[in-house]
């Protein structure tokens, strides 16, 4: 495997690894302590124009799932989030920062309520299963709390409702945005979500049973290319200019959900109990000092953001790239960036500074971009 790390058992394969080596992959990250395809053989912008127009198979195994169950297992839930989940029904997937008694964000996971007492937890780059199995010891809450066996396989792309149909059935096309229903495969009830880590509509696929992965991914793969599918991974471009935020890049403990954006999803009225409830409504009170927005900016295509690139006003540092690239729609670089008070409004004239030394003028935009 040439994917440049030093393999061991601590990053784990995913039931669908042999399958995306078959098919070109040419890199990998780690999350959750898994592999998580990053590039195949087309290049970043190739496969941003394919995603848009055609259908992908994503391996994202990497999503792992949070299962809380048991008599507390709401209770547990509810302490974990600002978001009011009271109002959830079984069959939706809602999105629920999770954050510490600081208002610092621990996750931005997507919950998936199974029943009234089971909830999976759908979750970014972060160790939630052992902060969730520490906040139920320390309440004495009565759950069970595992990662269940569950490899998530999402199908990407405005082709997708059409192929996942003809695959498992024309009730798939009734499942909601944000809602999840079920399929069957090889005897197996399958949970099907209408969700994705892109814009450009699509699937996930959370499989119950990983010695089922590769007949999945053949069974889907086959099928697929009367559709001109290819294998694929979150597509960087597509996502800064979407307004998808990735924990760890745009966001870590270190912020608050109503920097991020997220504001609607907490609940600040008092009517609801949660950890950092106090430190969440006092961070509202007096306002936040940054803001998350978009950057637009000039110069050749930039490079890999892989260390915070400075956004200058005069010589005020107001924020950093956290996420860049170049944007063939746009014609333009664009970024994601926390942006303090006082430089956050649409269209204040900004400098970012790459790595090559280069002052590239550019300006705040709104999100998503296009």
């Amino acid at each position: 495997m040439s994917d440049g790390l030093n393999m061991s058992r601590r990053i784990r394969r995913t039931p669908y690894t042999g399958k995306v080596e078959q098919v070109g992959v040419r890199g990998f990250s780690v999350v959750n302590h898994m592999l998580l395809p990053k590039a195949f053989q087309r290049s970043v912008e190739e496969d941003y124009w394919h995603l848009r127009e055609h259908v992908q198979l994503w391996d994202v195994s990497c999503q792992r799932q949070v299962q809380i169950q048991g008599p507390d297992a709401a209770k547990l839930m509810q302490w974990m989030t600002p978001r009011d989940i009271s109002q959830a029904l079984v069959g939706d997937c809602c999105y629920v920062p999770i954050i510490d008694a600081d208002a610092g964000l621990i996750n931005d996971p997507v919950m998936l309520k199974l029943a009234e007492d089971k909830f999976w937890l759908s979750i970014a780059d972060s160790d939630v299963l052992l902060y969730a199995i520490g906040l139920a010891l320390g309440r004495g809450m009565d759950v069970q709390i595992c990662e269940p066996d569950v490899s998530t396989l999402a199908i990407q792309g405005p082709k997708s409702e059409t192929l996942v149909a003809n695959l498992f059935g024309e009730h798939v096309r009734d499942i909601g945005f944000f809602k999840f229903g079920w399929i069957e495969f090889q005897g197996s009830h399958q949970l099907i979500a209408r969700s994705g880590y892109s814009r450009q509509g699509g699937f996930e696929i959370y499989l119950e049973g990983g010695h089922l992965g590769g007949d999945l991914w053949d069974y889907i793969w086959d099928a697929g290319q009367a559709f001109n599918m290819t294998p694929g991974c979150p597509n960087l471009i597509e996502r800064i200019e979407g307004g998808l935020f990735s924990y760890g890049n745009e966001m870590t403990r270190e912020n608050n959900p109503l920097e991020i954006g997220l504001g609607k999803f907490c609940s600040l009225d008092g009517s609801i109990d949660y950890i950092g409830r106090k430190a969440l409504e006092k961070i509202a009170a007096e306002g936040v000092a940054r803001i998350i927005r978009g950057i637009i900016f000039d110069g050749e295509p930039c490079p890999t953001c892989s260390i915070p690139w400075p956004i200058m006003v005069g010589q005020q540092q107001v924020g950093q790239i956290t996420s860049g690239i170049w944007s063939p729609r746009l014609k333009a670089n664009v970024g994601q960036s926390l942006i303090d008070r006082g430089f956050w409004e649409i269209g204040q004239e900004v400098t970012v500074i790459t790595p090559d030394g280069q002052h590239r003028h550019g300006h705040v935009l709104k999100m998503p971009m296009v």
